[in-house]
């Protein structure tokens, strides 16, 4: 008798520095995905059938027909997502629990501080509709003092908790774009060296390379989209 097959995980995505986080890590413990369009710009966030597993109308999100009980389960957030990879296979994310508090402070760190303050800045530089020196400002000196902070922690260690983890794989896809947060990696070498190794790893490389099968738009010039994603009010209430 033929043994039942799982079907694949169900990655709900677009190309994105948090959508990254979750094909890196898929690639990484090589569990097998089919990967569902979430076009952003177009309002795919707000379809019903989206919020049902995301009800913050954001990207990523991820259904495991193979849950905890072997029933289906949804997920939203990108560190609950990787959190929960990480404790289904019992990769990059420690059983320890010393080493799974620093895992999680810096997980925790990338997604409350290292993520928004850089989206932040790549709305106010290159996406908002006036230049307010002010916030520009703001935001580019936040990134920059956020940045020291990493590079302070990558000076005695490979990788942000020593070990290769879930932090890494939060991190890299907001930083590998630092020339659009005005940042000069010369200012921090131990934050350039950690991504060079980061971005030569074959699974990271991969899952910075998953494509959509929907059509792109440019946001810098697609104003529809820019509505879409910076003018959004709540829906169905």
């Amino acid at each position: 008798m033929a043994e039942a097959t799982t079907a694949p995980i169900e990655l709900h995505y677009w190309p994105t520095p948090n959508g990254w986080k979750i094909t890196i890590m898929l690639e990484e413990c090589g569990l097998p995905y089919r990967v569902v369009p979430v076009n952003i710009g177009k309002g795919d966030q707000f379809a019903p059938e989206f919020l049902r597993i995301s009800p913050n109308n954001k990207m990523p999100a991820l259904v495991d027909p193979d849950g905890p009980d072997g029933s289906p389960i949804s997920i939203f957030e990108s560190g609950a997502i990787l959190q929960y990879l990480g404790r289904k296979t019992g990769k990059f994310y420690p059983a320890d629990e010393r080493r799974r508090v620093e895992v999680e402070e810096w997980l925790f760190w990338q997604v409350g501080g290292f993520g928004p303050m850089l989206g932040q800045v790549h709305h106010f530089r290159n996406y908002a509709p006036e230049q307010i020196p002010y916030a520009i400002d703001r935001y580019v000196n936040e990134a920059h003092r956020l940045y020291g902070v990493l590079n302070q922690r990558l000076k005695d260690r490979d990788f942000i908790c020593g070990d290769y983890s879930i932090a890494d794989m939060a991190t890299v896809g907001w930083a590998k774009l630092w020339d659009k947060q005005g940042q000069d990696l010369k200012e921090f070498p131990e934050v350039a060296r950690w991504l060079d190794t980061m971005l030569a790893r074959p699974a990271v490389a991969r899952g910075l390379a998953v494509k959509v099968e929907a059509p792109a738009f440019d946001l810098a010039q697609d104003k529809a989209a820019q509505s879409i994603l910076f003018g959004q009010r709540a829906r169905g209430a």
